[in-house]
């Protein structure tokens, strides 16, 4: 498969010590060659593979000096694209990649678009779709854990089991089609029923295990979408001030302070948090007021979890027990804030209240309980098991959907063994399986769905 040459800055835009000009096509080198002088003296296209030189890159019009340069050599097929690729190191300030980013075009190359060196890399047979997916999951990783599960993929943990399993369903397929093909062969046919019972069911069950990881691995993909809810001046802000460990909502003694709600991302026990102060849930005639409560209860609904505060030093209002109800079937941790003050909490009654939910004690002024809550968040998602390197999380929505459709499509193929339906008809829904689970690593797609996965890249990826 042969494509153009295309290039693009791969490194963050800003002031920085080093920003990288990338190029991948087979006329890397020979582009890069027209603007780049050696102190050496020689030429780009006589260097070996995997090297990098020293030099200027020059104006060919009027041997004008564009920039001092380090330039990286690498030629196809062990590359990432498995392309020539060729790396252009100047400094990292806007002007100076720019002007080496337009040079480049003008001698030949075009302007990628996102994620292009990802797509090629997946079109030549670099990497599958899992994988290729997995680079932006290892860029976009806000945890050690997040990066681990991403790592995995990428050096295709997840490709090799769902390989393996397609192997098995092909086996099936084979099967299924001798004894189409040779129905006078009872033994055969008697044959191909045993078998295909037994390694749907052994399909079955690994689909099932993957499935059972992708809450985790989609929580530590996107993060567990948390909502500090609670009466106003409970101390929700300083309840995400002290998760943060930075001042990013405005904490005073004063009722309604917080009128939206504040986003922020944390990092607790491995946990990415996307957590979210709201404003105090209670009627009131203040018209921004009001307009953030609308959105506080909004946002209740699309939580994963819920840190319901309430003060110590107050007694179980009705607006508190009205939260109670709201938060009714949801994952929900009851925090009791300012236990520095003076009891006046029925704590009965939170018990009662809370049912199951787990009660933590804090105070935030003299920073106490936050370790506690900590470790409630943690167990409460991933119970202590998530240090397991050597299990395959999913954690890609698309992926966990597929899985899905597939497990949904393999027990219907048992079903119809277990009914004594032909094995033509349940030959229909293992095709459709293996289909399937070929859509997650890429070898059954629509092109459509390919431009559309690479268009969410950065441009120089």
């Amino acid at each position: 498969m042969e494509f153009d040459t295309i290039a693009a800055i791969s490194t963050p835009m800003g002031e920085g010590a080093i920003a990288i000009v990338r190029l991948s096509g087979d006329d890397s080198i020979k582009i890069a060659d027209r603007l780049f002088k050696s102190v050496s003296g020689k030429r780009l296209t006589e260097m070996p593979s995997h090297t990098i030189h020293y030099g200027h890159l020059v104006d060919p019009k009027n041997e004008q000096v564009i920039e001092e340069v380090m330039v990286s050599v690498m030629k196809g097929p062990k590359t990432f694209t498995k392309e020539d690729v060729v790396e252009i190191n100047c400094h990292g300030g806007l002007v100076s990649v720019n002007r080496v980013l337009q040079h480049v075009l003008a001698h030949g190359a075009r302007l990628a678009e996102p994620g292009e060196f990802t797509k090629r890399a997946f079109l030549n047979g670099r990497i599958d779709l899992s994988q290729a997916e997995a680079v932006m999951d290892l860029i976009r990783a806000k945890t050690d854990r997040a990066m681990n599960v991403a790592l995995g993929q990428m050096e295709g943990r997840l490709s090799r089991l769902i390989r393996g399993l397609r192997q098995e369903i092909l086996e099936i397929l084979a099967h299924v089609e001798v004894n189409i093909d040779y129905p006078e062969y009872d033994d055969v046919e008697e044959m191909t029923h045993k078998m295909l019972l037994e390694k749907a069911l052994y399909v079955k069950e690994e689909l099932k295990k993957l499935l059972q990881t992708s809450q985790q691995g989609k929580i530590l993909r996107e993060g567990l979408s948390t909502v500090i809810v609670g009466r106003p001046n409970v101390g929700k802000s300083s309840l995400l001030n002290s998760l943060v460990q930075e001042n990013k909502a405005i904490v005073t003694d004063i009722p309604g302070t917080t009128r939206d709600v504040i986003e922020e991302y944390v990092n607790v026990r491995g946990v990415p948090l996307r957590l979210l102060d709201t404003a105090g849930i209670r009627e009131t005639e203040d018209i921004v007021e009001r307009i953030g409560v609308e959105r506080s209860r909004q946002v209740l609904k699309e939580a994963d979890l819920i840190l319901l505060v309430l003060n110590y030093a107050d007694e179980i209002s009705k607006e508190d027990e009205n939260l109670f109800e709201v938060v009714n079937g949801m994952d929900v941790i009851v925090i009791i804030n300012k236990t520095d003050l003076p009891q006046k909490i029925d704590m009965e009654r939170v018990k009662e209240l809370a049912a199951e939910h787990k009660i933590v004690t804090t105070s935030l002024l003299e920073d106490r309980g936050v370790d506690e809550l900590e470790e409630a968040i943690s167990s409460l998602f991933f119970a202590g098991n998530i240090e397991a390197g050597d299990m395959t999380y999913v954690s890609n929505s698309r992926h966990i959907a597929l899985l899905g459709q597939s497990l949904r499509s393999i027990e219907e193929a048992i079903e119809g063994v277990e009914m004594g339906t032909p094995i033509d008809i349940v030959q229909i829904d293992l095709t459709r399986t293996w289909e399937l689970l070929g859509e997650i690593i890429g070898d059954s797609v629509h092109e459509s769905l390919i431009d559309q996965l690479f268009s969410q890249f950065c441009l120089g990826k």
